[in-house]
């Protein structure tokens, strides 16, 4: 069975997770506590950076699928023959601390490109629409995906808020557009969404409740100091996730 239908599976049952090691992190012994972390937690998916060495590492570290992430191509096409599960065009929140704004054709331009070299690959594809556009920008450019038969759409917003409060109601505010944002795009495409960006484990129920599919965590996990903190945080994730699940049956 590949690897990508465990993915799907819990896509299907809208309760996947997906932790992120980072954009930009290259650091693949820092990596390797991230996948092996996701791993112990029983995540339904990695996301890794895109480089040879380190997609490698992750597919000989774990049995998930390995999402590979990058606004680059050429590296993404790298990606698929290196082995990933999936690609994504995506996981801004990382360029954004660099300064940089991607607009909704730039990404769209991206994603053609992409397709076009890895042709008929049959890989899966997620792409991030950008929490910085305005709301009708991000449900027009979902569409245009969902008709290049794109097969998830990651939203995000953590980059666009300062939150001003501590503890939980500043997670609610760190939360809050990319959940808003989840909303619009559930309501208006028929491609599964996946929420990510500043999410936690007091955050990722509400992103299910709002018509996420998937959740992608990054921060939370790959930010920690150590490998047994970063099960911890991935475990707690997870663990949120079946909790809401239960409630949901309760409730029904």
């Amino acid at each position: 069975m590949k690897r990508i239908n465990l993915f799907k599976k819990d896509l299907e049952s809208k309760r996947a997770v997906k932790i992120i090691a980072g954009i930009d992190n290259f650091d693949i012994n820092r990596v390797k506590s991230v996948v092996i972390a996701a791993d112990k937690a029983g995540a339904s998916a990695v996301d890794v950076a895109a480089n040879e060495e380190i997609i490698k590492m992750a597919k000989e570290t774990t049995s998930l699928p390995v999402f590979v992430s990058s606004i680059v191509p050429e590296d993404l096409a790298m990606a698929v023959k290196a082995g990933a599960d999936a690609i994504e065009i995506g996981n801004f929140d990382a360029l954004y601390k660099k300064g940089m704004r991607m607009s909704a054709m730039e990404i769209l331009d991206i994603v053609k490109e992409t397709l076009d070299l890895i042709g008929k690959t049959n890989i899966f594809v997620c792409v991030t629409v950008p929490g910085h556009i305005d709301v009708s920008s991000q449900i027009a450019l979902a569409k245009e995906l969902e008709n290049l038969n794109i097969d998830l759409i990651q939203t995000e917003g953590a980059a666009t808020v300062d939150a001003q409060s501590e503890g939980a109601r500043g997670l609610l505010e760190t939360a809050q557009v990319s959940i808003a944002n989840t909303i619009e795009l559930a309501r208006n495409v028929e491609i599964p969404v996946m929420t990510a960006s500043g999410l936690t484990t007091t955050t990722v129920p509400m992103a299910f409740a709002a018509g996420a599919s998937a959740v992608g965590v990054g921060s939370c996990v790959n930010k920690l100091g150590s490998e047994i903190e970063m099960i911890a945080a991935a475990t707690a994730i997870v663990e949120s996730v079946k909790g809401a699940e239960k409630h949901s049956e309760i409730l029904a």
